[in-house]
């Protein structure tokens, strides 16, 4: 491959928005055992990350006019971090990694980082001590597709991690004109039945305040068939609903208009490590759950079927064609200060396969992976629903000020009989 290539238009934006609004991502994978020396499992980790060209790129961004580009350069010792050589239980280990984000990675020196800890005790599934492997990510370095890929190459996984396929930037004039006859189609399609429509937006709820302090981690860890009628996650957006829909009940919130921003993967073809859209999706929280599910499943049908209409490529290739500057410009025009009436969805929902339960660390074999979608401004509650092999770990990020952790945690095990 290449020893450098430019930045997507989304993968620059998010690469300059992480200067106001911090996004790194954290995806925790936790093993059975505890390698006997930490220092050579590091060292394992090490050769393995030297050996993949797509872990070994950093930013270098020269100037107003061009995009920053992705260059390859060695993987640093500073890239591995110990913490607690002399053992931590599980809770306080989430309690350390839940203070990552406040250390946000600086792109031009590293794109990741893997805070170890090798010794952790009462890890879920661990018949000993554990250990866990937390990788911090930029977002604009990787989503949650391709953030699997590299975080399988890290921890064992015999894959090769593709460089992204290089897109034509195009001409903005041109573009412009097509994404906005495209639109102009898609209306005609909603109008006429042919699309469904865009999903509106929620009025907010006590969860979107803005946070205001250290964030708290936990994670619910499930077996896959809890989670599978009719998928993991329509599964985990059914529970989410009923937890979710008890909690902000009892406080005297109206939940009728409840809904979820949830993750979905974008066209193929970007060429950029951030592929996908978040739509909003309403949990229905006072219907039954077999009629919530239904309901569920049909709406992610429909946004996925609008996804697919051409407009949407259009109006991506337009973007792709903004000019660095004009996009820089624009992103210094954004005020994390500033306050919306509505909100796409008032918590995330983030749902990755981390695929099969095939990776280790130290000789230790793999048991669950779970990641945690950061706040925003407008969120201080989100979630991350990660599969690994057979066990799906629910993941709740939240502000303690905001949300009483405790007892979401708690209407969460009652909906799933925990």
């Amino acid at each position: 491959m290449a020893a450098s290539r430019a930045m997507t238009a989304v993968d620059a934006q998010m690469f300059w928005m992480s200067a106001v609004v911090p996004s790194d991502q954290l995806v925790l994978y936790a093993f059975d055992g505890s390698p006997e020396s930490p220092q050579t499992a590091v060292d394992e980790l090490r050769r393995r990350a030297q050996a993949c060209d797509e872990l070994r790129m950093r930013v270098v961004d020269s100037g107003r006019w061009r995009y920053p580009r992705w260059c390859r350069g060695d993987v640093g010792a500073d890239q591995f971090v110990l913490h607690d050589t002399g053992g931590v239980d599980w809770q306080e280990c989430l309690d350390t990694a839940a203070r990552f984000r406040g250390d946000p990675l600086d792109l031009h020196r590293m794109t990741w980082r893997a805070n170890i800890f090798p010794q952790v005790m009462g890890v879920p599934g661990c018949r000993g001590v554990g250990s866990v492997v937390v990788m911090q990510t930029g977002h604009a370095f990787a989503d949650g597709t391709r953030g699997t890929l590299l975080g399988g190459a890290l921890l064992g996984r015999r894959r090769p991690v593709p460089a992204p396929a290089p897109a034509r930037r195009g001409f903005l004039p041109a573009r412009g004109v097509a994404a906005a006859r495209a639109y102009r189609q898609l209306v005609r399609d909603t109008e006429a039945g042919r699309v469904p429509p865009a999903a509106p937006g929620a009025p907010l709820l006590s969860i979107n305040q803005r946070p205001r302090t250290t964030p708290v981690l936990r994670a619910l860890v499930l077996e896959r068939d809890q989670l599978t009628k009719p998928t993991v996650t329509v599964g985990a957006l059914v529970m989410i609903a009923e937890a979710l829909g008890g909690y902000l009940a009892a406080r005297g919130e109206d939940i009728s208009a409840l809904t979820a921003e949830v993750t979905m993967a974008g066209q193929q073809g970007s060429g950029g490590h951030n592929n996908f859209r978040n739509v909003g999706i309403r949990l229905h929280p006072e219907v039954d759950r077999a009629r919530r599910a239904e309901l569920i499943a049909a709406e992610l049908a429909a946004q996925r079927l609008r996804g697919e209409h051409p407009a949407l490529r259009a109006s991506a290739a337009a973007s792709a064609a903004v000019p660095a500057a004009l996009l820089r410009w624009g992103v210094r025009q954004f005020d994390p200060e500033a306050r919306s009436a509505t909100v796409t969805g008032n918590t995330v929902v983030s749902s990755v396969n981390r695929g099969p339960a095939d990776l280790s660390f130290g000789g230790c074999p793999v048991l669950l992976a779970a990641g945690w979608s950061g706040l925003s401004p407008m969120m201080s509650l989100t979630h991350g629903v990660h599969g690994l092999g057979d066990t799906i770990a629910l993941s709740v990020h939240a502000d303690p000020d905001n949300v009483d952790v405790d007892d979401y945690l708690d209407r969460l095990r009652v909906s799933f009989g925990r």
